[in-house]
């Protein structure tokens, strides 16, 4: 075979094509090399720092223990573009709404439970002190102002003692429960001895003394229900025992006691055991608790504690102290005959018995009930009691404004007698990855392990992200926060190790009821429809989550008064992170403009090219006007 020289024609020819081809392969180089650097300073914006979002608006990353206020202004906002990959059409022409504030009358308006509309309901079993909510033409269109000199709270663990005077302007529970050691007032804030009726020597050592009895401290107990609570003292000392309580009281029985509680960072709801269910799902709590409570338990046929039995996990406890409870010490200070009371608790212990219930012990102040493990011997007893039946219902998880039944909800089938009905739970803090048990029993369609596992796995992303544009996050800045579309829980999971708590919500009426599971990893929740108000007061959540939301509610109803509910329960400089569509978020971001909100937004942790953004928006501080009827930014 012949050898080319560089000198013959062949070889010309071929070094000019290879000259062409590196020339070619450079220039394509250069353009895929400026391509990935564009991509990738997209994808890496820059974090959403304190001098941009929170020194801006007036916050810090420290606390506000001086209690000074501080002053908004702008914040300073990056232009993404998504014209080259979302056709989303924005009509530039329509102006923004200015919302106004409310009148200083609304600011601590309730909408679900306004004690004036309540009155126009039926007073029997307190039905008027159940959720109540306005009709289309009474919802307010106007910002909920808070005092003229609010501060923010104290940081956790401070502010389990201490609330400011100026942001719950109220002495009437430091007067009429200044005997049981409530609350005190000390000069322009408000301390929280943690005093009960029932716990003379405070709420710590009350739950010493409920450790000698049941084990609060072995990690079989996490989740607890506090019904009827005060200021949550209980629910407050019991956090500090990796004992996460679920506390309401209904609104007006004394003034604000639960706006105390979401005040010092404890978890708690507006709620009353009325007529409906609580909302919350079946097999919930490892244990409840009442001290002194005021619920009629041994009347409408025990009918309350067949719905604590509800929400009862299998084995857990009931906790009763107060009346009627050791009536032959107590019955000269209650006010009340030892007849009366002696009946009022053989009526109790006559329905605990027919549930099937297992009393613990008695002893001094404490009474214990132990819920059965399953209902093999329950199931047998009906021979001897015939009420209250076992329900025939499917749907022992369905409780939002259904009404309590009558009967026993039927736990889970077992095979053997030692069998935990529904499944065994890990002890904490093992519970919290573990994969729960109604996920492992196939009960929730489409929910497998597999992504269960997924979603922990995403949420560690999605909390990597977030704590790069909103770094107080994780620096003890947020205390209460909502999720307001929770899933599995995955966020409040990735936040457990932080000194914060997550109230999950389960939209009511979706196809896939998860807030079973989310008790389950044990965390606590309520099921909700964001059509209407949360039940809670203004001002009492730090930071809001809301992914997804709007696209499952834009077609129900006006999302306009989602988000200023979203405002009324937000802090004064409080943050909210949403995650959705581009098209839902520049409509969420025209509204929220008029609301005296600051927003950016930003990509998806993923990169630019995922259809799902995140807005981040922060409320301006601003207040109320003390001298007249009239609000002032």
């Amino acid at each position: 075979m012949a050898k080319e020289y560089s000198g013959s024609p062949k070889y010309s020819q071929l070094e000019s094509k290879r000259k062409r081809l590196t020339w070619i392969l450079c220039v394509s180089g250069l353009c895929v090399l400026s391509y990935v650097l564009g991509a990738w300073q997209n994808t890496t914006s820059p974090p959403l720092k304190s001098s941009d979002v929170y020194t801006k608006v007036g916050c810090d990353g420290e606390s506000n223990t001086a209690g000074k206020v501080r002053s908004s202004s702008s914040l300073s906002t990056v232009s993404l573009d998504f014209e080259a990959h979302h056709q989303v059409g924005i009509n530039e022409t329509d102006g923004i709404e200015k919302f106004p504030p409310c009148d200083m009358t609304y600011s601590e308006y309730t909408p679900c439970q306004d004690p004036v509309r309540g009155r126009k309901f039926d007073r029997n079993m307190l039905k008027y002190r159940e959720r109540h909510c306005p009709t289309k033409e009474e919802l307010l269109r106007c910002l909920i102002p808070a005092p003229p000199k609010y501060k923010n709270p104290f940081k956790w663990p401070q502010s389990r003692d201490y609330a400011w005077y100026d942001n719950i302007p109220h002495k009437e529970l430091s007067i009429e429960k200044a005997v049981q050691n409530w609350i005190q007032v000390e000069g322009n804030r408000f301390r929280f001895p943690g005093g009960g009726t029932m716990f003379p020597r405070g709420a710590d050592a009350y739950i010493d003394d409920i450790n000698k009895l049941i084990p609060l401290t072995s990690g079989t107990i996490r989740t607890a229900l506090d019904t009827g609570c005060g200021v949550a003292s209980w629910g407050a000392y019991l956090l500090k025992r990796n004992i996460l309580a679920m506390s309401f009281a209904p609104r007006d029985t004394h003034e604000a006691q639960v706006q105390f509680a979401l005040e010092r960072g404890v978890p708690a709801m507006i709620g009353v055991m009325a007529s409906q269910r609580m909302p919350y799902p079946a097999r919930a709590f490892d244990m409840a608790h009442c001290s002194r409570c005021l619920i009629p338990w041994q009347q409408y046929d025990g009918l309350y504690l067949i719905e604590v039995d509800r929400v009862l996990r299998p084995g857990g406890y009931w906790i009763l102290s107060g009346p009627p409870i050791r009536w032959k010490k107590y019955w000269r200070g209650w006010e009340r005959t030892q007849e009366d009371l002696k009946q009022e608790q053989d009526a109790i212990e006559k329905i605990a018995k027919s549930i099937c219930w297992k009393k613990v012990i008695e002893k001094d102040d404490l009474a214990i009930w132990q819920k059965p493990l399953n209902h093999i011997d329950c199931v047998k007893s009906r021979r001897v009691f015939k009420t209250p039946h076992i329900c025939k219902s499917d749907a022992p998880d369905t409780a939002w404004y259904r009404n309590m039944e009558p009967c026993i909800t039927p736990l889970p089938e077992i095979s053997s007698s030692d069998e935990v009905a529904g499944g065994a739970l890990e002890k904490w803090p093992e519970r919290a990855f573990s994969v729960p048990p109604r996920i492992k029993s196939g009960s929730i369609p489409s929910i497998t392990a597999k992504k269960f596992q997924e979603d922990n796995e995403l949420w560690k992303d999605r909390l990597t992200r977030y704590k790069r544009i909103i770094p107080p996050l994780t620096q003890g800045r947020f205390r209460n926060i909502m999720d307001m579309n929770a899933y599995m829980g995955g966020f409040a999971a990735a936040l457990v190790k932080y000194p914060v708590w997550v109230m999950n919500v389960v939209p009511a009426n979706t196809n896939q009821d998860t807030l079973g599971v989310i008790y389950e990893r044990g965390f606590i929740g309520t099921y909700h429809d964001w059509c209407e108000a949360f039940s809670t007061y203004p001002r009492t959540y730090d930071l809001i989550h809301a992914g997804g939301v709007f696209s499952i509610y834009q077609d129900r109803c006006d999302i306009t008064y989602i988000l200023l509910e979203m405002d009324r329960i937000l802090r004064p400089e409080g943050t909210v992170i949403f995650r959705d569509t581009v098209d839902v978020l520049v409509k969420i971001q025209s509204i929220t403009d008029g609301m005296r909100w600051k927003s950016q937004i930003m990509d998806h942790e993923s990169g630019p090219f995922n259809p799902e953004k995140i807005l981040v928006a922060v409320k301006t501080y601003w207040t109320g006007e003390a001298s007249s009827k009239k609000n002032q930014t």
